[in-house]
C-alpha cells in the first residue's frame, strides 16, 4: 500500500497545478470548472485504477481518492472547490 501514499502526493501535486490555473482565470466559473475537472479526474481515474485489479493500481487509485478526501477535510473544501465560499 505504499502506492496509496504516492497517490495522495500525486493528487496534491495535481491540485496545486489546477489551483494555479483556476485562480489565474480570476473567475468563479473558472474555479468551478477546475473543481469539477479535478473531482472527475480523481474519482474517474481512481475507480479505473482500482477496477484494473493489480495491487499497484489499487493502491494508487485508492490513494488518489483518499488524497481528495484528505485535502477537502484539511482545507475545509477551499482547495477542492466544494466550499461555496470560494465562489463568492
Amino acid at each position: 500500500m505504499a502506492l496509496a501514499f504516492v497517490g495522495v502526493l500525486a493528487f496534491i501535486a495535481a491540485n496545486v497545478l489546477m489551483a494555479l490555473l483556476a485562480f489565474s482565470t480570476g473567475s468563479p466559473v473558472g474555479i468551478g470548472v477546475a473543481a469539477v475537472v479535478l473531482a472527475l479526474g480523481t474519482f474517474g481515474g481512481g475507480i479505473l485504477l482500482v477496477r484494473k485489479g493489480e495491487p499497484w493500481s489499487k493502491g494508487l487509485g485508492i490513494g488518489l481518492m483518499a488524497g481528495w478526501a484528505l485535502v477537502s477535510i484539511v482545507s475545509a473544501g477551499f482547495c477542492t472547490g466544494i466550499n461555496p465560499g470560494v465562489y463568492l
